[in-house]
């Protein structure tokens, strides 16, 4: 049935059902974004990667997962949702076995690559299948704030989940915990996922695709490059000109095609344009505090991995009751209150850690991430549901990759940007300690990359020289720490006043963004429709006026 679900495959019974399901592969794959954080160092001792391979060893998943989201939402909505959503379980499950057994660099990136091939499959199925069988929009408000709840709790409890496993295993157990997992997904998911795609209308353009995942790839290439510190050499110059070529041609090859992968004139709409620029900048607040709060949890207070996740947990159980009450707060507020509200409360939680220094302070800590894990989920909840249903369900796929797109590249401009931000402080301030004469001005310029290295070089200098510089390095860090997060506050305080162009109410009746034949189902078996025929009234299409729908 082109564009519908299975008869009764969405009634009542059955669609919270196929929430879990959704869930708990979107849990999995939240999960793996973060958890080989904590495994680096038993990787790097284990299989001796080079300094490069170390890098790509991390960044190969995320670089490849979000290059190729707009390539397999668009490609679900063509072909089936659910299909694309099966084979990034079995990707995902065959990818989590190759990592764990790796036996040398060159496959532990090829197996991180795959499983970022998997992930660009679930991650927007899960989002698109919730869009399909959730047609009434005060239910999808609580699906979506399950659905965000889990993705903030799996990324969060990621290195936590990695801690436990390191203690009593070995580095290959954080990706073999996937494949039981996977493989109840397969079949439960076969079983009870609905099929569901778009209206089908038009060839799919393979092109656009393609250009779409290099464009993007070479994009979040240069901005992680950046991150890392090599904003002005060669390699990064040359990511960022290509990504602008190819970026470029997808964008006149969108505009001129009567069926486009993704309408461009959808970012200026209100409900949609302003959705995605405020998950940008959540994110990217979002990563760069967590990036900042982990090397001040395990570097300058000394705790370990497993103390540090634990630490961090409030921040997780913050977001996901935010999560669960989104849909009241949603229908009491409105979007654009909501959102602006989401992100005046993760700034005024910002300011807050300014105070912490080099004293541990667990209560001052536990009450900022409360906020702070609050207020983020509460901003993405508002902008996620806004962006979905301001689309049509046929297009659900095309959407939820443009959020997830958002979400990655949010992701990678917060390391790059508050990185940045963090260096060009601490750096200075290592560096005086061989100005001083306390230690050599080689060792200082080698202590001056990051605060692991500062301690390394402490180490090995021992005495009093080293006693002084891992001091200067600490304090370095923390007046580095401050400054981010008022960065941070000031990126925030933009993304409430941008929330502002959000719609103030939701649609009529709560349901505004419900198709017509989803309607007539509705009061009958309560099938999901495809949404074919002209979009109901306030409902937006991401198709363009005159592309050939009926």
């Amino acid at each position: 049935m082109s564009g519908t679900t299975p008869p009764g495959a969405a009634r009542d019974s059955s669609r919270w059902t196929v929430l879990v399901v959704l869930c708990a592969s979107l849990l999995l794959v939240a999960i793996d974004a973060t958890v080989l954080h904590v495994a680096v160092p038993a990787v790097t001792e284990d299989l001796r990667p080079g300094g490069v391979q170390l890098l790509w060893i991390v960044d190969a998943y995320p670089l490849v997962c979000a290059s190729l989201l707009i390539l397999f939402g668009t490609l679900g909505d063509r072909i089936g949702r659910r299909r694309v959503l099966l084979l990034g379980y079995g990707c995902f499950g065959v990818a989590s076995a190759l990592a764990a057994y790796a036996g040398n660099p060159a496959t532990l990136i090829a197996a991180r690559a795959l499983l970022g091939v998997g992930g660009a499959m679930i991650m927007p199925a899960t989002l698109s299948i919730l869009r399909q069988v959730f047609p009434d929009r005060r239910e999808r408000a609580l699906a979506i704030g399950i659905w965000s709840a889990v993705a903030a709790a799996g990324a969060a409890v990621g290195p936590l989940v990695g801690g436990v496993l390191l203690e009593h295993f070995w580095w290959g157990s954080v990706f073999l915990i996937n494949i039981p997992l996977m493989a109840i997904c397969l079949p439960v998911g076969r079983w009870l996922l609905p099929e569901s795609t778009g209206d089908r209308v038009g060839p799919w353009d393979v092109g656009g695709a393609v250009l779409a995942a290099l464009g993007l790839f070479a994009a979040i290439l240069a901005i992680k490059r950046a991150g890392d510190g090599e904003t002005f050499t060669a390699g990064t110059g040359m990511a960022l000109v290509l990504a602008v070529v190819l970026l470029t041609l997808f964008v006149r090859r969108q505009r001129r095609r009567r069926f486009p992968l993704i309408d461009l004139a959808a970012f200026a709409r209100p409900a949609f344009g302003t959705s995605v620029g405020c998950i940008v900048l959540t994110v990217l607040a979002l990563v760069g505090l967590a990036l900042v709060a982990a090397q001040y949890l395990q570097l300058v207070l000394g705790l370990s991995p497993l103390e540090t996740g634990l630490r961090l947990l409030p921040l997780s159980l913050a977001a996901i009751g935010a999560g669960l009450v989104g849909s009241r707060l949603l229908a009491r507020l409105g979007p654009r209150l909501m959102v602006a509200l989401g992100f005046l409360l993760t700034a005024v939680a910002v300011l807050s850690l300014v105070s912490l220094d080099q004293r541990d302070s667990p209560a001052v800590m536990a009450l900022g991430f409360v906020l702070l894990g609050f207020g983020l989920e509460t901003t993405l909840f508002g902008s996620y549901e806004s962006m979905l249903s301001d689309c049509r369900a046929g297009e659900a796929g095309g959407v939820a990759a443009v959020g997830e797109t958002a979400y990655q590249f949010g992701a990678g401009l917060g390391v790059a940007l508050l990185g940045s931000v963090m260096n060009a402080k601490y750096a200075p301030g290592v560096l005086r300690a061989g100005e001083s004469g306390a230690v050599s001005d080689a060792d200082a310029e080698s202590a001056s990359h990051s605060l692991g290295e500062a301690y390394t070089v402490a180490a090995r200098l021992g005495g009093d020289g080293g006693e002084t510089l891992r001091a200067a390095a600490r304090a370095a860090f923390v007046h580095g720490m401050h400054t981010t997060l008022l960065v941070s506050v000031v990126l925030l305080l933009l993304g409430a006043a941008a929330a502002l162009r959000l719609p103030r109410v939701l649609g009529p009746g709560h349901g505004g963004s419900v198709d017509p034949a989803e309607r007539v189902a509705r009061g009958a078996a309560d099938v999901v429709g495809d949404g074919a025929g002209p979009a109901a009234p306030g409902e937006r299409s991401l198709l363009p006026t005159g592309s050939g729908r009926p």
